[in-house]
């Protein structure tokens, strides 16, 4: 009998059986771990040029501005392509076109060991990976940002830009080791194999949109069905760039981003290791110095998108360009044969600043432009590229006309005081950006 009752309580429960939770870490997150390494693969490449100025004019004889050229093809491919880009994933979705781009980005880069003239080093390292890495741009970035998340745009911004400074950090100091210990090929082969590492993760993890697995964006309250695709991507591309060159804010921004490119990528990226290494700094530790600005330039950039949920996004820019330029001042009293405490707090005031523009800037662009501002943030980034291209060039020129690069060094701090300026002027959106409390 006693058996009988304990089963009955046993089949009965008293109390309703709680509703299954669902998972705890939005599928939104992982989405964007996935875009974190994948750009790390694709920011491989970023490393090299800086490493190989020196190797590749010793092999082949190339002038500076030579080898400067195929860079500054490189870096001004790598903004125009990137509004085409975030149009094709509108159209092809998210997955299809990083595909294809690491797949380019592996092929010009493993091309270039067999390359014996320098139009062959333009198309390879200029043409075919600029194409790929334009691609994986930060149009990349803002397109996973609006469509997986509405809360919390500022910081994944600052993480996803973060994740470029991250695949430096990475490379870099091997990438150099490498070059020094056996030849600058083994270096571009390690590219390519780093690029096509990630294309299956890619393929299988990153999910174009919520709505593709039943889900809401991150912080929506309600749920947001797939838009359908849009055709004409190089047509919506252009017609964006025509609505937005009618405005104001438009010109501000990427005039600011512009300077940003030219004091980055162009000048410290491409110019700060021959530039080091004139002054008696061995290759390796130039190199290192240059990742421990990818150290520091993943604390800056997430830290940037967390202020810019907060706080006023063009004052923030207008802080950075000003501290960027000051510091570009005293850069040519820094330069020696070792590595002293002045130099090592310029590393790591620069790359707090390095990219930390990018949250506030795309915030602007959001404020502005709504729906369509990840493709104007795509041509915002084409004027950051192409100002790093001009920088790569004469920069490369300027070095070997004048025999140093301290004009370049002055010349570029004092266009981030006309960007520091620039940020306070744009007016404010018609939409408030998205703020978290």
């Amino acid at each position: 009998m006693t058996q009988t009752t304990d089963a009955t309580v046993a089949a009965t429960p008293s109390e309703p059986t709680p509703p299954r939770r669902g998972p705890r870490v939005h599928r939104a997150w992982w989405v964007a771990a996935v875009t974190f390494v994948t750009i790390i693969g694709a920011a491989a490449f970023r490393s090299l040029p800086g490493i190989l100025v020196d190797p590749l004019q010793d092999d082949f004889g190339w002038s500076r501005g030579t080898i400067g050229a195929a860079v500054s093809v490189n870096l001004a491919l790598y903004g125009l392509t990137a509004p085409f880009a975030a149009a094709l994933m509108d159209r092809f979705g998210i997955r299809r076109v990083v595909a294809v781009a690491l797949t380019v980005i592996a092929l010009g880069s493993g091309l270039t060991v067999w390359m014996d003239s320098a139009w062959q080093l333009i198309l390879c390292w200029g043409l075919l990976v600029g194409l790929g890495s334009g691609s994986m741009a930060l149009a990349f970035a803002a397109t996973v940002t609006n469509r997986w998340f509405t809360e919390r745009r500022g910081l994944v911004t600052g993480l996803l830009t973060a994740a470029s400074a991250s695949g430096q950090l990475i490379f870099l100091p091997v990438l150099s080791w490498i070059v020094e210990t056996y030849d600058w090929r083994p270096a571009a082969v390690t590219v390519a194999l780093a690029a096509l590492a990630v294309v299956p993760f890619v393929w299988l993890l990153l999910h174009d949109h919520p709505a593709d697995i039943g889900q809401k964006p991150y912080g929506a309250e309600e749920f947001v069905p797939k838009p359908a695709p849009v055709p004409g991507a190089a047509r919506r591309a252009l017609k964006v760039l025509f609505s937005a060159v009618r405005t104001g804010p438009f010109w501000l921004l990427a005039g600011t981003f512009a300077i940003c490119g030219a004091s980055t990528n162009g000048l410290i990226q491409t110019h700060f290791v021959p530039a080091a290494h004139d002054h008696g700094m061995p290759l390796t530790a130039a190199a290192s110095l240059l990742a421990v600005i990818g150290v520091f330039d993943v604390i800056g950039t997430v830290a940037s998108g967390w202020f810019t949920d907060r706080f006023e996004a063009r004052r923030l820019l207008a802080v950075y360009y000003a501290l960027r330029g000051v510091s570009l001042l005293f850069l040519p009293f820094l330069l020696a044969p070792g590595v002293h405490p002045p130099m090592i707090f310029f590393i790591v005031f620069y790359g707090l600043d390095w990219v930390a523009t990018v949250p506030p800037t795309l915030a602007l662009c959001r404020e502005q432009y709504g729906e369509d501002s990840a493709i104007v943030f795509g041509w915002v980034l084409a004027s950051h590229q192409i100002g790093a291209a001009l920088v790569a060039f004469l920069g490369g020129v300027a070095r070997d006309t004048f025999g140093t690069y301290d004009v370049v060094w002055y010349a570029s701090g004092a266009l981030c005081a006309v960007a520091a300026l620039m940020s306070l002027v744009i007016r404010r959106g018609p939409t408030p950006a998205v703020a978290v409390a």
